[in-house]
Order: structure tokens, then sequence, then C-alpha cells
């Protein structure tokens, strides 16, 4: 465990925790700050911190266990929508390094945020093309 990991302290148990979900790779608690109630992170045990660095066994029991999570919230709060988000690196807002994964029940009318604000108009299919090449040829098998 990293020094100062505060997820890390969670999964250990020196820090309180709301716990929701558990299971051998992940578990699932209430975040501290909870603009609409319901906000929950999912996160892996291990410490690993940002998406780069997950492997497909802890990526596929996050997914797993995320989608348990915004099922729960669904029935338990009846948001109008859910958002489920992940950050890396500090440009995306990522603020604890350690991966997490964001459960955010939403409601018609609520004042938080909204990934666009003003939508680019579409990319021509050549570019998009282009990008798709360049980006296949950085896709591996391993992870």
């Amino acid at each position: 465990m990293p020094q100062g990991c505060l997820f890390c302290a969670i999964v250990a148990g020196e820090e309180p925790a709301s716990v929701v979900w558990e299971d051998p790779l992940a578990m699932a608690f209430m975040d501290l700050r909870q603009p609409n109630p319901g906000h929950v992170l999912v996160v892996p045990r291990e410490h690993i911190a940002d998406i780069l660095e997950l492997d497909d066994r802890t990526g596929a029991a996050l997914i797993a266990g995320t989608t348990r999570v915004a099922r729960g919230v669904a029935r338990a709060f009846a948001p109008d929508g859910l958002n489920v988000w992940q950050s890396t690196g500090e440009a995306a807002g990522q603020e604890v390094f350690h991966l997490h994964l964001h459960v955010m029940p939403r409601r018609t009318g609520d004042t938080l945020f909204r990934p666009y604000t003003e939508l680019p108009p579409p990319t021509p299919r050549d570019t998009l093309n282009e990008l798709a090449e360049e980006l296949r040829g950085h896709l591996t098998e391993e992870a």
C-alpha cells in the first residue's frame, strides 16, 4: 500500500467507509461528497493508480461491480439518469491517484457538471478514419 493512499487505507480497514459492495478484487463505498444522494465509488482492492495500469481480470471485476452498484443505485434512489465515469491524470480531474469509477445518480435540472456544454461540429469521416488507424496501431492485447 503506497503511503498516504486514502483508498488503500479504506480497503485495508484503516479508514472508515460506508461500504455497499465488495468481492475479492474490488469494493464500492459511498463518496464523502454527495451532490446527489447515492454517489458511489468503485475501486480495485489492489493499488492501481489509473486505468493505464489496469489488468484485464481486475478490470472485469470493476465493471461487474460498477454495473451491480449502478443497478442498486437506480433501484434505491430512483434517479432520472446516471453518470458513470473514471478520470486518469490531473488534467482529467483525478484527485485520488488510486483508480476509481464514480456512479452518480442524476436528477433532471440538477446543476452538476455536463460533459459537453457546447458540442463541436461533426468531424469529417476522413479525419475519423485517420484517427482510428493511428489508434489501432497502438492497441495491444496485453493489459
